[in-house]
């Protein structure tokens, strides 16, 4: 009766014991099921490039000249070539320009040679016969209007090259009108978009990324031959200067919803 009475505790022990830790784990998991479930990201978007183009008047004159001297010796060649070259800059400061708008954009100095054929051998061989001297200037300045006195000035001085005359825009310039266009860039990418979210009922709710680019195009240096020709009446170098294209993009990703 005893053993029955005692079998019947241990029983009921093990039975309590089973009920409190079976309790444990219903609230582990209950606890557990209140958490989040990490999920991906369910944002939509719409990436649209905008573009802006303007032509503006340049601001800045850039004329690239120089002279070129060939004598049997490089020192003779050097002070001629010096000489010359001094004269041009007096007579294009006469001209208007000062100092601070006339920079060095090439000098060199190269032995000169020419080919020539043994009579006894028929081998072409080369000989020295002298040295060049080449000191190429450029002049860049906000007077426009000096164009055709500058390159006049320049070759009655003793100029035999003029490589080059082309109009640009100042960095000053350059930045207010690409900063213009950057927020007319901004403005065609967003009609872009809300011009394709209509057929999908959908429309912008924020901005996501911006990348911006600003650039311009300038015409290339203009090769100028007509200051060479020594022959033709005197009169103005007629030189006109011509508008120039600036343009910036912009790639805006939205954030779009819907309607």
């Amino acid at each position: 009766m005893n053993k029955a009475i005692t079998v019947a505790a241990a029983i009921g022990v093990v039975l309590a014991l089973g009920f409190s830790l079976g309790a444990i784990p219903s609230g582990i998991n209950a606890q557990a099921q209140t958490e989040p479930t990490p999920f991906p990201s369910r944002e939509k978007t719409i990436s649209v490039s905008g573009q802006a183009t303007t032509f503006v008047e340049p601001d800045r004159l850039n004329i690239r000249f120089g002279i070129e001297v060939q004598k049997p010796t490089a020192k003779e060649a050097l002070d001629e070539n010096s000489a010359q070259m001094n004269k041009v800059i007096e007579a294009i400061k006469s001209a208007g320009i000062n100092d601070d708008e006339i920079t060095t954009s090439q000098f060199s100095i190269y032995p000169v040679y020419e080919s020539y054929q043994e009579k006894e051998t028929g081998i072409y061989k080369q000989r020295l016969t002298g040295y060049s001297v080449s000191n190429i200037i450029q002049v860049k300045t906000p007077k426009l209007d000096l164009v055709s006195e500058i390159i006049d000035a320049a070759v009655d001085s003793g100029v035999n090259r003029v490589d080059s005359v082309w109009f640009s825009l100042s960095e000053k310039k350059q930045q207010q009108v690409s900063d213009d266009l950057l927020a007319e860039a901004i403005k065609n990418a967003r009609s872009k978009a809300e011009k394709a979210l209509v057929p999908l009922d959908h429309q912008i709710i924020g901005v996501k990324y911006v990348s911006l680019s600003d650039g311009g195009y300038y015409p290339p240096p203009m090769p100028y031959y007509g200051a060479m020709d020594f022959a033709m009446e005197k009169s103005a170098t007629p030189i006109f200067s011509s508008d120039q294209q600036v343009s910036a993009s912009a790639t805006v990703v939205f954030l779009i919803g819907s309607n």
